[in-house]
This record gives C-alpha cells, sequence and structure tokens, in this order.
C-alpha cells in the first residue's frame, strides 16, 4: 500500500511534466509559424476549391487517365498491379499512391464515375505540392507574400487546372519534387535532410521516371549546402538511399522473372528500351503536324502569358545565385523540348510548372527589392534591370487577369464529359450484358463495374499488343460487337489495324456531343461493311414498305409528319408491327416520332400513342404488357390516355443495326 502510495503522485507528475512540455512545443511552434499558416490556410484553400470546383464537368476524361484510374482500382479490387498485363511502361508507385487515397477515404463510393474519384486523388495533390511550393520558396529566401504568389501561380494558370485536374502519375510525382528541393536545401541535421531528400526524389522517379531528369539539379543544391566536414558522407549515405529505392523497381522485376528479355514474356529491359529508344518519336515542334508542336500548341492555347514569363523567368534566374540549381533545371527541361527525335509528353509540362510558379515569383520580388534599394549593394544598374523586370510583370498581369478570368470560367463552368457520361449510361442501359466492347480505357473500370465480363471489355490499346488480349480475340476486330469511340480512340487508335478496322466496319447507333467531345457507340458488322450495307438497304426497304401500309390503315389518326415517317421507313419495324396489332383492336392516335437522346439518325423506337379513352389506353397497355420474345416492348408508361412505348435499341430479330452506316 506504501509503495502504491508512494508512486502514484510521481507518475502524475510526470504525466503533467509531459503534458506542460507539449504545450510548450505547440506554443512555440505556433508562435515561429503562425505568420505563415495565416499565409498558407488561404492558398490552400484556394487551390482545393479551384481544383475541385466541377472538375467532373471539365476536362473531358481521356485515355491515359482511365489507363491510371483503371490501375489503381485494379490494386485494390482485383488484387493486381494493373487491370491487364504489366509490362513496366511505368514504374507502378505513382498509381499504388492514387489506389492507397481512393482506398483510405472511400473515393471510389463517392462517384458514379471511377476517373472523377481519382481526379479527387488529383486535388488532394496538388493541395500538398501548393504547400510544399510555399515551403520551398521560403527556403530559397521568399517573403511569405512571395511564396503565396508562387502557390497561386501553381493553382490558377489555366495550364495547371487543365492538367492538375487531370489524372496524370506526373501530379503523383510532383510534391514529391518539391519536397526532395526543400530537404535538399536544409542547413541544420543535413544528415537527415539530404537522406530525405534522396527517398522523395526516388518515390518521385518510381511515380513517374521522367522526373529523373531532377537528379543533378537536385544534386546541386545538396553539394552546394552541404558542410565540408560532413559532406562525402551525407551525400554517400543520400546516394545510398537513392540507389536503394530504384533497386527495389530492379527487384520487383527480378522476383517476378521479368528482369531480362524471354520469348512471349514482358521484361523491364524491354520497358526501358522502348521508352528510351524504340517509342515513335513526337516530331519537331517548329513541325505543325508533329505530335510535339500539337502538345506545345495546346500549352500555348491554355496560358501563353505564364509559359512565356515563366521561361524568362528561368533565364533571368541564372544570374541569381540562390535559385540558380533550380532555374538550370526548368532552361534544361526546356531545352529537351526540341530534340527533333525524342518523345514529348502532353503531360511533360507538369513538371515545368511548380519550377515555373516558384521562379516568377522569386524574380519578381528580387525585382521589387533592387527597385526599392532594400538591397545591401545599391547599384543604379541592379535598379535598372529590376525597374524592367517589374514592368514585363505588370505587363503580363494586365494581359493575364482577362485570360485567366475567360479560361478558368469554362473550367467552373463547362460540362465537357457530358457526352462521355451519356454514352456510357446509353450503353449500360442498352447494349447486352453479353457483349464484347472495345472502349477507350476511361470507361473501362465503369463497364466492369456495371455488369459486362471483365474480359469482354477491351481497351482498345490493348487488341494488338497484349498477348493475352489477343488469345481472347483469335478473329481481332470482328471477336467484339461494338465499339465506343472519342476523340482519344480516334487520333491514337487508328495506328492499330484492328481498331480501324474495327470502326470502318461499324455503324453508329448513338452519338453524343460534337467536336473533340463527340463519342460515338457503334456496331460492329462482323461480315464487313459491304455486306451489312446490304442488309441494311434491305431492311429499310421492308420498313418503307410496312411503314407504308400502315400509314393507310383508317384507324390509324396520324400526324402528317408520323405518316411521313412511317412511309420513309425511319421508324423500327417492331414498333409498326406492334402498332398493326393494336388498330386491329382499336383507333389509336399517333403523335410524331422524336428520337432518343443521343439516336438523332436513327430509326425511331420510341412512339407516343392515345386511345380514343383513358379505359382504352389502359387496354393497350396491358396488351403491350402481356407480349413475350421480339416484339415486348423495353418499357411502356402511360399517363391519362397517353401511352410511351420505348424498344430496346437492339432488335434481337437481326444480327444487323437498321440505321444509316
Amino acid at each position: 500500500m506504501t509503495a502504491s502510495a508512494t508512486h502514484t503522485p510521481a507518475a502524475g507528475n510526470i504525466g503533467t511534466g509531459r503534458a506542460l512540455r507539449d504545450q510548450s512545443l505547440i506554443a512555440t511552434w505556433v508562435a515561429r509559424h503562425g505568420a505563415s499558416l495565416v499565409w498558407v490556410a488561404p492558398l490552400l484553400a484556394i487551390t482545393a476549391v479551384v481544383q475541385a470546383w466541377n472538375m467532373t464537368g471539365t476536362p473531358q476524361r481521356i485515355d491515359d487517365e482511365g489507363t491510371y484510374t483503371a490501375q489503381a482500382w485494379a490494386i485494390g479490387h482485383l488484387g493486381e498491379l494493373t487491370h491487364y498485363t504489366y509490362w513496366y511502361d511505368h514504374p507502378p508507385l505513382g498509381w499504388i499512391q492514387i489506389a492507397g487515397y481512393t482506398q483510405l477515404t472511400g473515393a471510389w463510393l463517392r462517384y458514379p464515375y471511377a476517373v472523377d474519384a481519382a481526379r479527387e486523388a488529383m486535388v488532394f495533390f496538388a493541395v500538398v505540392s501548393a504547400a510544399l511550393l510555399f515551403v520551398l520558396g521560403r527556403k530559397l529566401g521568399l517573403s511569405r507574400a512571395g511564396a503565396t504568389v508562387a502557390g497561386l501561380l501553381f493553382a490558377l494558370s489555366p495550364l495547371a487546372v487543365q492538367y492538375h485536374r487531370t489524372v496524370y502519375i506526373d501530379n503523383v510525382a510532383t510534391p514529391w519534387l518539391i519536397a526532395a528541393f526543400v530537404f535538399a536545401l536544409s542547413r541544420r541535421q543535413q544528415l537527415a535532410g539530404f537522406t530525405a531528400a534522396a527517398a522523395c526524389l526516388g518515390v518521385a522517379v518510381l511515380s513517374k521516371e521522367t522526373y529523373l531528369l531532377a537528379l543533378p539539379f537536385v544534386a546541386w543544391i545538396a553539394i552546394r549546402r552541404a558542410d565540408p566536414s560532413t559532406r562525402r558522407y551525407a551525400l554517400s549515405v543520400a546516394g545510398a538511399v537513392l540507389a536503394i529505392i530504384g533497386g527495389g523497381y530492379i527487384m520487383l522485376a527480378a522476383v517476378k522473372g521479368e528482369l531480362l528479355p524471354r520469348s512471349g514474356q514482358v521484361s523491364l529491359l524491354d520497358g526501358i528500351t522502348y521508352q528510351l529508344g524504340s517509342r515513335n518519336a513526337s516530331g519537331s515542334i517548329f513541325d505543325p503536324s508533329s505530335l510535339a508542336s500539337k502538345a506545345v500548341s495546346q500549352w500555348w492555347d491554355l496560358d501563353p502569358v505564364f509559359i512565356v514569363f515563366g521561361s524568362a523567368a528561368a533565364v533571368v534566374g541564372l544570374f541569381l545565385r540562390r535559385v540558380r540549381p533550380i532555374a538550370a533545371l526548368l532552361v534544361f527541361l526546356l531545352a529537351m523540348m526540341f530534340r527533333p527525335n525524342g518523345y514529348l509528353p502532353v503531360p511533360y509540362v507538369i513538371m515545368l510548372i511548380p519550377i515555373g510558379a516558384v521562379l516568377v515569383a522569386y524574380t519578381a520580388e528580387r525585382a521589387v527589392i533592387a527597385v526599392m534599394g532594400l538591397g545591401r549593394r545599391r547599384v543604379r544598374a541592379r535598379r535598372a534591370v529590376g525597374l524592367t523586370w517589374l514592368v514585363a510583370c505588370a505587363a503580363a498581369l494586365v494581359v493575364a487577369v482577362p485570360l485567366w478570368t475567360v479560361q478558368l470560367r469554362g473550367f467552373f463552368l463547362a460540362d465537357l464529359d457530358k457526352p462521355m457520361q451519356q454514352a456510357e449510361n446509353w450503353v449500360g442501359g442498352n447494349v447486352p450484358k453479353s457483349s464484347r466492347l472495345l472502349v477507350d480505357d476511361a470507361m473501362w473500370v465503369d463497364l466492369v463495374h456495371d455488369g459486362f465480363a471483365r474480359d469482354n471489355v477491351i481497351w482498345y490499346y490493348k487488341l494488338d499488343t497484349d498477348g493475352a488480349v489477343e488469345r481472347q480475340s483469335p478473329d481481332g476486330w470482328r471477336d467484339s460487337d461494338y465499339v465506343v469511340t472519342t476523340d482519344s480512340m480516334r487520333t491514337g487508335g487508328t495506328s492499330s489495324k484492328d481498331v480501324h478496322a474495327a470502326i470502318a466496319n461499324s455503324s453508329i447507333v448513338a452519338s453524343f456531343g460534337t467536336g473533340d467531345q463527340e463519342v460515338d457507340v457503334r456496331r460492329i458488322h462482323s461480315e464487313g461493311h459491304t455486306a451489312a450495307r446490304t442488309e441494311i438497304t434491305r431492311a429499310a426497304d421492308v420498313r418503307k414498305t410496312l411503314g407504308t401500309q400502315l400509314a393507310r390503315n383508317p384507324g390509324l389518326h396520324a400526324t402528317d409528319e408520323a405518316a411521313s415517317q412511317l412511309r420513309a421507313g425511319q421508324v423500327d419495324q417492331r414498333a409498326i408491327l406492334v402498332l398493326g396489332q393494336l388498330l386491329a383492336a382499336q383507333t389509336v392516335r399517333l403523335d410524331t416520332f422524336t428520337p432518343l437522346p443521343g439516336e438523332t439518325g436513327q430509326t425511331f423506337r420510341r412512339l407516343v400513342v392515345h386511345g380514343t379513352s383513358t379505359a382504352a389506353t389502359v387496354r393497350m397497355q396491358k396488351t403491350l404488357q402481356a407480349m413475350t420474345g421480339t416484339f415486348q416492348p423495353k418499357r411502356v408508361l402511360r399517363s391519362g390516355d397517353t401511352l410511351t412505348i420505348t424498344f430496346s435499341a437492339i432488335d434481337p430479330a437481326t444480327t444487323v443495326v437498321t440505321s444509316t452506316p
């Protein structure tokens, strides 16, 4: 009892002491960083709002982000590294992090379309990047206001919004790269700082291999900042950490027996060879027809002001010692774009945006300091240069504000993804679940989730590039029933003979959107386009004959336009025959036929009829609901004496569509 009484107060004192120390540490931290939090909090809020507002509507989903989304989804739902054969085209850590975010936050359950869940993850990575960019600015000597400006440029540029919203693994790698620079700038505890920088850079590279280009410049900063007495040891440890992280990727391939090329098997060496040598070059950015020129044109259309001013800031930054390595990195990355035989990926610009943002903010602030004479050396030449740069900044601001306002308004209000959503919903509601589909990868997860067999939803790129898919499709495109074409497929898929043949030998059954946003659902004719066209013509003649006979029926009271539509063969054969059956028992009034959404130009499969009374309409409804087999309507809705009858999009009595090819 004495021992218990003796130790209890001591334990209580220890707990109280720890609590007081914790409170003291928190108070010290708040006192030290409270002013920064006042600037950072609004910055992060603005970044989150700008990235998230209407992110599901603009931009329209593209094939690449569908791929990264599907790979992230496969990790949590299929227990596999990708939804197809993993062939080492990119390290997997990028979509592994996306999978981690979506699984931990339940993002998959919050959205009807899988890519939107992955876009939420992009918002998270953008916010983290903005916070780290503020810290990097402060490490470089920027004031809190200047560091906030860098973050705002990173968040608000239309170029940034476009690509930060899109599901690219470059966005996942970006915060790790910024963190690597932050740690490389460490003054205290440099061993820990340089080790952390190496670890962050390693994660960035395993998220997107392009970020390996930053290695010499991170090393430059570390070497320049390192204490001479411990430089060799600290840098050696950091190098070893980076090597170990990179070696983990090699070990993954070795454990799977996929390190070196073998017949009928993917390999890491093949993936590296493809990325560095055998991949088709993007061409010169000076050639208007090249992929590189089109990529740069897309960037320019989004934000020419940021591109020009960021590039100029990189050149100016070469003359400022503190940011010289970062400026040299941006100049190097810009120079890489001019390789005539290299490959320039569209998301390449994502790596440039945070570097450009911090350089613009830094050079502008140095110009203010020079003009105001706040520096130690008050030299007229420095003031003249600073004044010139400030004038350039003011001019850029005048041009940027109206441009950004228009662009951001589009991001906040436009619904460019609507055609993709409509097409997916049409397929889900009208195409038999046993069908085999060639699709843009942006739809893959949604269609599998909707009930289509995984092996029957084929990412078009894999049709003739993945051995497993080729074995499932011995007859190539002929083994598929439908192809859903998007801009990605129309521009990138035609290099595949099978995809090109599938599109050429198909007919549109539903179409949504226009221009680059157009999405077409096409039914494939395995017998070939010529034979299908003959069958379509024959079916149209049958509809004309039946429709003409029906229009003459004295019991049918149709509008002039509806009668004309019947005689022209524009009405589904099932609708014509069902109307004839109803007319055998009573008089029917028929409204003008109108197409269902996306089906303009197709045969009309929805008809609106009226009975002579509500009781007569009820009798028609019961007759229709009692039908089975080929002529059974998909849906029969009654409102008073009005009956809306809809047939399925696919006529089970025919193997071809009855639309104009």
